[in-house]
């Protein structure tokens, strides 16, 4: 849950000039009746229409002076739950009223500020508020377009019980709705030979100071008692553990192409909003399997990248590297790039493990640049946007010959498992297919191979 900030009223510099300004009819009713009244006791002589004309205006002078020190008394915050949530999906808006004064307020009528997109403006009118007493609230907003939303400034309007004067307190303090593209759950199929997760035969790499590396950590809990070293446990007087082997956690990369010019079309159902959820989808797949995860742009943007190797790092910083990366693409938007060049120099090498990407309309000399890309990683899978199927309206119609067809061939000639995405693709169903290719395409090698021996 996102906590929301205590708000502070802004300070006027009017003094009673904006007391008075607050006044309602009844209030300046009350204060015109009052001066008739005392110049027409001033006239006649009348001391007792004096005490009445004075009762009359000091009433509505007194409630707007006692509520514009009261508006500085109300403190208001604001909660969300969550914080971050999936377009398409609610999220829930806590209010929360606190009167710090000694004295019970009148009729409150709180407004928050929302964005159209997220819904309604919210209203809720709250009856007497008393000393020391709060008041809770709440409301839902919802969007089908992934952003970053701001909500508030909070807005109070107090009436003293007289209905003499309404005045109205802005809060300062506002929060940030993080929607995020729609994450749909993957079968855990095994997409690439080597590439395994942390759980599925992880590899390992020996340590640094050889086979029977013994420099002694403390044991913690879930360790095998079978490496506890009684020598050292005896010396140190606490169980000690011996590091022999250090799991190494396989890595995965997934390229979302953004360029403007390789998508056609806007809103929640197009091309580009697609790629973005199946990206999204994909990190938190591998990333729940295991993998050391990094988001690549065309760009050559990397997400996260903060480590040597530009990776999330260990498993209990998967949860804060999953935020990242669903915050960025968030946000993210078409590129004004051409080409993929700049994503092919962020691979530096073989050691790169899997490589997943997301693609939009390619030209020859950029299925060229992504052929080169199979060759710096472990293993590549793509998913190609078929252009002409989220442009027009499927029909019977057979249209022109698609060039991403010549596209697909020149990627699985180059050793990628590629998949086309027509519209209204369920990437689950994707997935599988690119399994079922991998295990074709291995079966078809395994089988021309033993033909030649």
């Amino acid at each position: 849950m996102t906590p929301g900030g205590t708000g502070d009223a802004e300070e006027d510099k009017g003094g009673l000039r904006t007391a008075l300004t607050g006044l309602t009819t009844r209030g300046r009713s009350f204060l015109a009746a009052g001066i008739a009244a005392a110049i027409c006791a001033y006239v006649l002589g009348q001391s007792d229409l004096l005490r009445v004309g004075l009762l009359l205006a000091v009433l509505p002078l007194v409630c707007a002076t006692v509520l514009y020190r009261t508006r500085y008394r109300v403190a208001g915050s604001r909660r969300l739950s969550p914080g971050r949530v999936p377009a398409g999906s609610e999220a829930r808006v806590h209010l929360r009223m606190d009167n710090v004064s000694r004295l019970p307020t009148g009729l409150l009528m709180l407004q928050d500020r929302v964005p159209y997109v997220l819904g309604p403006r919210p209203r809720f009118v709250l009856d007497r508020v008393e000393a020391g007493g709060r008041r809770e609230v709440s409301y839902r907003v919802r969007s089908d377009l992934r952003g970053r939303y701001p909500l508030g400034p909070l807005q109070l309007r107090l009436t003293d019980p007289f209905g003499m004067c309404e005045l109205t307190r802005s809060f300062s303090t506002y929060d940030t709705l993080t929607v995020i593209p729609r994450v749909e759950p993957l079968p855990p199929v095994r997409l690439t030979g080597e590439a395994k997760g942390y759980g599925d035969g992880r590899q390992r790499s020996l340590a640094l100071a050889g086979e029977d590396d013994i420099i002694p950590r403390g044991y913690r809990y879930g360790d095998d008692l079978r490496r506890v070293h009684w020598r050292l446990t005896a010396r140190y007087g606490e169980l000690m553990v011996r590091r022999e082997e250090q799991p190494q956690r396989s890595r995965c990369t997934v390229l979302l192409d953004t360029r403007g010019i390789s998508y056609e079309g806007a809103g929640p159902d197009s091309a580009f909003e697609w790629a973005v959820s199946g990206t999204a989808s994909t990190l938190v797949h591998m990333l729940e399997r295991g993998f050391s995860v990094r988001l690549l742009t065309d760009d050559g943007n990397s997400v996260p990248g903060e480590g040597a190797d530009g990776f999330a790092g260990a498993s209990q910083e998967s949860a804060d590297a999953a935020g990242l990366m669903m915050d960025t693409l968030a946000v993210i938007d078409h590129s004004d790039g051409a080409g993929l060049s700049r994503a092919y120099d962020v691979l530096r090498g073989g050691n790169e493990g899997l490589l997943i990407a997301f693609l939009g309309d390619l030209d020859e000399e950029q299925a060229t640049v992504l052929a080169k890309m199979r060759q710096r990683s472990g293993g590549a899978v793509a998913f190609l946007l078929d252009s002409e199927t989220w442009v027009r309206e499927p029909t019977d119609v057979p249209g022109p010959l698609d060039r991403s067809e010549d596209r697909l061939r020149m990627l699985r000639e180059a050793g990628w498992t590629a998949v086309t995405v027509p519209r209204g693709a369920e990437l689950a169903d994707l997935w599988r297919q690119a399994d079922q290719q991998r295990a074709g395409a291995a079966s078809t090698g395994s089988t021309a191979g033993g033909g030649r021996s």
